[in-house]
């Protein structure tokens, strides 16, 4: 089978379209692969920055969606099933193993482009909004970043949860992009950006901010916060780690709150059906993903290096 290929952890450039073997069943679901996902910690994998370290070479993808090959005894899967999976890696090519509890139904009301959207950043984002900010209907949420994966579904997820929406966008080509998704405004993520979210609350704050980009816009999503506001550490595509003054939570009585989906899961069992389940209640109430950007498989080199230049505006996904 085909299949996109990490030879050197040099970012995009190290990817090859080349054939490798098919994946073995045995206790895991085989999935032909009809989408799969791009996310940042792919990018980060790719130039061996990422947390989990995957020497070269190997097949990239932490998500996929499409049909099941075959599945053990017991799985409650049937053959030729719509699916979707965290799949950790495999997931740029045409088919992928991963174990079955890892797969979870596809809605009929999404094909796989936009099934594959719901996996890794809607999942961290409802985990984030309702289990760790407890965010609540009435509440005022803050997106750094709203114009990428991860604020695209902070963005739709916040809405649906019954919140109001400041969405800030570091590319003035994505305004347009984020005014679609509902943010209730629109701000640029320039200099002077707080003095601007503190005019649109009045001089009050916001209750959460969603951050995933951390460097030096952090001291500021702080300071944006209102008495007893959460602020949500996603990650830092910004590239610094930031710190913060602890006395500063103290007085202003605030809080700085860690998201990490991926490893609530592998501790906590039945996190991801619950989670997954609760996605599911809003895509029945009409809650979709914007139209991904889709790029062939064959052409993932070219795709990746769109990403990594800021070109992709929300959800990118490959298809065999």
């Amino acid at each position: 089978m085909k299949a996109l290929v990490a030879q050197e952890l040099t970012g995009p450039a190290g990817l090859i379209y080349t054939d490798v073997d098919s994946p073995a069943g045995g206790d895991n679901v085989v999935i032909d692969v009809g989408a799969a996902g791009v996310c940042f910690p792919d990018l980060l994998m790719l130039r061996g920055e990422y947390q989990m370290k995957v020497p070269a070479p190997f097949v990239p993808g932490l998500e996929a969606a499409g049909k099941v090959v075959s599945a053990p005894d017991g799985s409650g899967l049937a053959v030729g099933q719509r699916v979707s999976a965290f799949t950790l890696l495999g997931a740029w090519a045409e088919q992928v193993a991963v174990p079955v509890g890892s797969v979870v139904p596809t809605s009929d009301a999404l094909d796989d482009g936009s099934a594959v959207c719901l996996l890794g950043n809607y999942y961290t984002m409802h985990f984030a909004l309702h289990r760790r900010g407890g965010l609540r209907p009435g509440e005022t949420v803050l997106v750094l970043g709203s114009g990428g994966g991860v604020g695209t579904a902070a963005v739709q997820i916040a809405k649906a949860l019954g919140a109001k929406v400041i969405a800030m966008v570091h590319r003035p080509s994505a305004t347009e992009f984020v005014e679609s998704l509902g943010a209730d405004v629109v701000l640029p993520l320039t200099d002077g950006w707080l003095d601007a979210v503190k005019n649109e609350t009045g001089g009050r704050g916001v209750d959460l901010v969603v951050d995933p980009i951390g460097g030096s816009a952090f001291d500021d999503a702080v300071r944006a916060l209102a008495t007893e506001g959460r602020l949500l550490v996603i990650g830092f595509a910004a590239g610094g780690i930031p710190t913060v003054k602890v006395n500063r939570l103290l007085l202003r009585n605030v809080s700085v709150v860690g998201v990490g989906w991926g490893e609530f899961v592998n501790r906590t069992p039945g996190a991801q059906a619950e989670v997954g389940a609760a996605l599911a209640g809003l895509v029945d109430a009409g809650l979709r993903p914007p139209a991904p950007v889709r790029f062939p498989l064959s052409d993932g080199v070219a795709a990746l290096q769109a990403f990594a230049d800021g070109a992709v505006h929300g959800k990118l996904v490959l298809q065999p």
